[in-house]
């Protein structure tokens, strides 16, 4: 595991590292979630072996500090993951992230360029104000002392076993800002951003999840969308083949 301050008052953010050649592969979970419980096998498969891989935990969730003057925006997030990767000296990262992870790599990928080589996006937010079934607007629809208080535990009592397994280990502070700035969106929001970017970018839909809204102009903007059959919002459990096919450049 490695470290890195990532807010000038001594709290760190922190990965689980794989040596291998580069460009290095990065994972970034899903709000309430874990790197390493969501990616671990997939960095192990054959076609993705001998890559160095870093496996990442945004601030407020997992193995990283969880302070509670952070504001968890989307930005914030991303400028933490930016001082994990300056610290690990890479540049042009290949980098997965799912959900939340993968608005916040949009958002990187806008802000600090030099670090970002491509996009692997597994149903990522790209729109501000998810509909009223996800989980971010579940938790954001909270006010954020009541989730403290008690929200949280109704919340964990509702997601099910999987996704409670890693929000336990959430702070419930940090899990609700970082909903709430996940409804909140980025500024330019996420999809234009996405549109915009002057790199390789998969986005991966699950089956099961319907339709992506917006896929035409997506496509039309040079995004290779795939939809993942067999698969729900967790593609990586529900087709691991797939997802690490995609991550290989292989789909």
């Amino acid at each position: 595991m490695r470290q890195v301050e990532f807010d000038g008052k001594g709290n760190r953010i922190r990965w689980t590292e794989i040596p291998g050649e580069g460009p290095a592969r990065v994972y970034l979970h899903g709000l309430g979630s874990m790197s390493a419980v969501y990616h671990a096998h997939i960095v192990a498969r054959p076609e993705l072996t001998g890559r160095r891989s870093l496996l990442m935990d945004l601030p407020g969730h997992g193995t990283s500090d969880r302070p509670e003057h952070f504001g968890y925006t989307l930005e914030e997030h991303a400028d933490a993951v930016a001082a994990a990767l300056d610290r690990a000296a890479i540049a042009g990262a290949e980098l997965t992230g799912h959900s939340m992870g993968g608005a916040v790599a949009i958002v990187l990928a806008h802000r600090r360029p030099d670090l970002v080589g491509r996009l692997v996006l597994a149903e990522a937010n790209l729109d501000a104000c998810p509909p009223p079934t996800a989980g971010s607007s579940g938790i954001a629809a909270h006010d954020e002392e009541e989730f403290v208080a008690g929200g949280y535990a109704r919340v964990l009592e509702a997601v099910g076993p999987l996704w409670a397994a890693t929000m336990r280990l959430a702070d419930p502070r940090a899990l609700h800002r970082s909903a709430a700035g996940l409804r909140r969106g980025s500024d330019p929001v996420m999809r234009t951003i996405l549109e915009g970017l002057p790199i390789e970018r998969v986005y991966l839909q699950g089956e099961e999840s319907g339709a992506l809204d917006g896929r035409e102009r997506l496509e039309a903007a040079g995004v290779r969308v795939v939809t993942v059959p067999g698969a729900g919002h967790n593609i990586m459990f529900d087709n691991p083949e797939a997802f690490a096919a995609a991550v290989a450049g292989q789909y």
